[in-house]
């Protein structure tokens, strides 16, 4: 039982702890003049690493998930006995899966293609995209944190 709670905990920090990261020091340091060169790549460079490292937690955290659960006596397939947090906290890990998918997979390769075409090139649709992208890993971040309250309040009853 410790151990799977030590891997969902160190998968959940490894996620949120990364986002918090690229959000809070990696991207407002890129943003200074001095690496406007070399900021496109970097944030691409560093982003493909950290996708790898998003998507190993997040299958630990729906691997240990469910065991856990189950070690607490939770009926994992009868929804209708599971406590009102759980039932949030999956439907905002639900959302948070959409939004991820929907950043990693159609975003941010959307992205990737747009930044290499010339700036007075691109749509107004292709604008509307990059300017929207950081959102969307924004409110992943957003989202995240709203789980691990969830999961702190879920523990806590």
């Amino acid at each position: 039982m410790v151990l799977l709670v030590w891997l969902h905990v160190l998968a959940a920090v490894a996620w949120i702890g990364g986002a918090i990261f690229l959000s809070l020091v990696l991207v407002p340091v890129l943003r200074r003049e001095a690496f406007a060169s070399q900021k496109a790549v970097l944030i691409r460079t560093t982003a493909l690493r950290f996708r790898a490292v998003v998507w190993v937690s997040i299958a630990t955290l729906l691997l240990t998930g469910p065991m856990l659960l189950h070690q607490r006596g939770i009926p994992i397939a009868d929804p209708a006995r599971w406590p009102t947090i759980l039932s949030v906290k999956l439907s905002l890990v639900a959302i948070l899966l959409l939004f991820t998918v929907t950043h990693d997979l159609i975003l941010g390769p959307r992205v990737g293609r747009i930044l290499q075409i010339p700036a007075e090139s691109r749509t107004s649709s292709d604008h509307t995209i990059v300017a929207w992208s950081p959102w969307v890993a924004r409110s992943s971040l957003l989202l995240a944190l709203a789980v691990l309250m969830a999961a702190v309040v879920l523990v806590r009853t």
